[in-house]
């Protein structure tokens, strides 16, 4: 049956017997009775009557723009609710959903007299009622809808059917009001509709939108409809075949033609551009069973020539929605192609009406003919989505905001669910549902909220991953956090909103970019330099040397580098399992300032710094630039930079090493193959030779080789060599050498 027609034509019905009757229910709310029984047979048809005479009476007098009297819509309401099957409570609250906003009664009435239940319905509704549409109203009605979903479902169960019906009736408004609320509903009701499963409203709304926006292509699809509905289907017959290969096969199967709707048809027309006489529905063939699903799957494969490419198994993984369903496609002994639906009466009952088929959410519906299947959510007044957008909606900024990422979150028609894995039994091990297209910087903010700016890197499935790495349904993953007393040293970039999906990530790491604005710089200002002159190049990418010596400290503060031009810390891209994850460049504890670098120049009291491009420590072979504000850059004799500088003709400047010089930093670069825990196993070598990591950085594995680069601490500058054999000891190491950074070639 045509759910769209359906709905149609029970609403005609119902208004169309309005009139009082002695005795028994009222006209009007007979045939919503009717229906009623027909999916709850032993439903309180009591409750129903006393909430129509309220409603009626509290109305009388008013009427709509097309001057209907107002019952007329409460009623209409409550008719789709019954056909998809809505239990009494919702039934009861639709009557009555209007009567607080727009009459003398109140909420305190609604509660004494139908319950406390009905009366959190009526109120839910009532808050998103009496919509001045604008720019600033929309998005903030929307706000509170979510809110009201939130706390139960079936507020946006009776939200969606009202809307429908006054898109149903819309025409005796102006054409500009017209395309606004079109416009609404095509952006956040019909994707609400499609969250909750409830496809006969959703379609229905589709229409009506369709007409209203894209007028003249409506008509023409609708002429194409006419011309085919005017011939021949051949479906007929291709039905006909299916129905005696079951019977053959022994299935008890049902067999129907089910077809497009306008906007079906449309997308379908502009995919292929033509349209075959078969492309104008579909069959469904509803069964008993799960198992008979597949049995029938298997007759259609082996008896029809099936097109493999439009198989899809939506029992085993079934959508967000809670949508289930088989879906294939064969071609006949004719070469007419025809797609298919497979499926269950029950999962038919849940694809047309979603949550609505399921219920009171907060009742177990044991024993019903509707009763949730097993493996679909027992609860669904908080499906995952929902969970996300209630989340997220509380920390939106500003109206503009919270409406472009609710409409970029309900444009996603797809989720997955991911674990966290964390060896701390403190940390839940929930599913975590996300949209598709999740990357770890959206796991970690949903799992830690703020916190998350803290991310350093991440574990997906037991392997270090970076943070804008996309997920996979069933993944386990695990972001590592700084420990929070070093949160100063550890912050969001503006590249992690290239990897975030869901709007709490992007929010949030848009209001500590917005809280934290980038300093300025300088044009032609150099690290470390206080005065004009010419910049020393300092290389980007670390790049093995081959040199066994070691490292010497920096007098700049140990943290995250700085992003050119933001002022902000760089993104850590990947992560260890000390907890220095890859891709990071974590600081230290806070503590006393570094001693000054142990070196002796030719131009006494002059500052020093070692360089960063090439780390030098003693005994390496140094030599000093004097860069501007006088300072003097020490590197080692074989970094690049001293050949370049040389080349541009700067004068060295003697430099030496103090005698006694102790401690150092070093960066080495540890390359290996890939394995289970060889990061903590590195971390652990490097702990017992009595070095502290100051900063590490993993690079994404390749070809199962993966590059580790460390930023070492060393208490005495000849324990160096010692340090780099016990690394290259670890199994999977094959190298441990110095790092430089490359030269930038612009």
């Amino acid at each position: 049956m045509d759910a769209v027609r359906s709905l149609r034509r029970l609403s005609r019905a119902a208004l169309a017997r309005s009139g009082p009757r002695g005795g028994g229910l009222p006209d009007a709310i007979e045939h919503v009775a009717q229906v009623h029984r027909a999916h709850h047979p032993g439903a309180d048809l009591d409750i129903l009557r006393r909430a129509y005479v309220l409603a009626e009476s509290s109305h009388r007098g008013q009427t709509r723009k097309s001057g209907e009297p107002y019952i007329t819509h409460p009623l209409a309401v409550t008719l789709i609710l019954a056909q998809l099957g809505a239990e009494t409570t919702t039934l009861t609250a639709s009557l009555l959903h209007d009567t607080v906003e727009d009459t003398e009664v109140t909420l305190e009435q609604v509660k004494a007299e139908f319950g406390a239940e009905v009366c959190h319905l009526v109120d839910g509704v009532t808050k998103l009622e009496k919509v001045e549409y604008g720019a600033a109203a929309e998005p903030e009605t929307f706000r509170k809808m979510l809110v009201a979903t939130g706390s139960d479902v079936r507020v946006m169960s009776i939200k969606l059917a009202d809307r429908l019906h006054n898109m149903r009736t819309l025409g005796v408004m102006r054409p500009e009001k017209q395309a606004r609320i079109a416009r609404v509903t095509r952006d956040v009701l019909i994707p609400l509709a499609e969250r909750l499963g409830v496809q006969a409203l959703k379609r229905e709304l589709e229409d009506l939108v369709f007409a209203i926006l894209l007028p003249e292509e409506h008509r023409r699809t609708q002429q194409l409809i006419r011309e085919h509905t005017a011939r021949r289907d051949p479906l007929t017959e291709v039905a006909g075949a299916v129905r005696a290969t079951l019977r053959e096969a022994s299935l008890d199967a049902q067999v129907l033609i089910r077809p497009r709707h306008a906007v079906s048809v449309h997308r379908l027309l502009r995919k292929r551009g033509a349209l075959g006489a078969c492309d104008f529905g579909r069959l469904l063939i509803l069964v008993g069973e799960d198992a008979e699903c597949y049995a029938v799957l298997g007759e259609l494969h082996t008896c029809f020539t099936p097109v493999i490419s439009e198989f899809k198994d939506f029992i085993a993984v079934p959508k967000f929605n809670l949508y289930q369903s088989l879906h294939t496609a064969f071609a006949d002994a004719g070469g007419r192609v025809a797609e298919v639906l497979v499926r269950t009466h029950r999962m038919h009952r849940v694809a047309e009406a979603g949550v609505v088929a399921l219920g009171d959410p907060h009742t177990a519906p044991s024993g019903q003919a509707d009763a949730v299947p097993d493996g679909e959510r027992a609860d669904p007044t908080r499906p995952g989505w929902l969970s996300r957008l209630l989340e997220w909606q509380s920390h939106a900024p500003d109206p503009d905001t919270f409406w472009t990422e609710l409409r970029d979150e309900l444009a996603e028609d797809r989720e997955i669910t991911v674990y966290p894995a964390a060896p701390a039994e403190t940390e839940a091990a929930r599913a975590l549902p996300l949209p598709a297209g999740a990357t770890c910087v959206d796991a970690a903010y949903a799992l830690h909220g703020e916190a998350a700016h803290r991310c350093i890197g991440a574990r997906v499935n037991g392997r270090l991953a970076a943070l804008s790495t996309v997920l996979r349904d069933g993944d386990a993953v695990q972001p590592f956090l700084a420990p929070a007393s070093a949160s100063g040293a550890h912050a969001p970039a503006p590249e992690w909103l290239e990897h975030a999906r869901t709007p709490a990530a992007r929010i949030a790491i848009r209001r500590w970019l917005a809280a934290h604005p980038p300093e300025p710089v300088r044009p032609g200002a150099a690290e470390g330099d206080d005065a004009a002159g010419p910049a020393e190049p300092e290389g980007d990418a670390p790049e093995a040397s081959g040199s066994a010596g070691g490292g010497g400290p920096e007098p700049a503060p140990v943290g995250l580098p700085e992003v050119p031009g933001t002022g902000r810390p760089e993104v850590p891209a990947a992560a260890t399992e000390s907890g220095a994850p890859a891709g990071s460049r974590a600081g230290p504890p806070p503590g006393p300032p570094p001693e000054p670098p142990p070196v002796v120049t030719g131009h006494p009291g002059a500052p020093v710094r070692l360089a960063r491009c090439c780390t030098p420590v003693p005994p390496d072979a140094v030599t000093g630039f004097p860069v501007r504000g006088g300072a003097v850059t020490v590197h080692r004799d074989s970094c690049h930079t001293v050949v370049r500088m040389a080349a541009a003709g700067r004068a060295p400047v003697p430099v030496r090493w103090r005698t006694h010089a102790s401690g150092c930093r070093v960066t080495l670069l540890a390359e290996a193959f890939g394995r289970p825990r060889l990061l903590a196993d590195l971390t652990e070598t490097i702990a017992a030779q009595g070095a502290a990591v100051v900063a590490a950085d993993v690079a994404p594995p390749c070809e199962q080789r993966v590059r580790h680069t460390y930023t070492l601490q060393l208490p005495d500058a000849s324990g160096l060599p010692d340090l780099m054999r016990a690394m290259r000891r670890v199994p999977g190491v094959y190298d441990v050498s110095r790092a430089v950074r490359r030269l930038s070639t612009g």
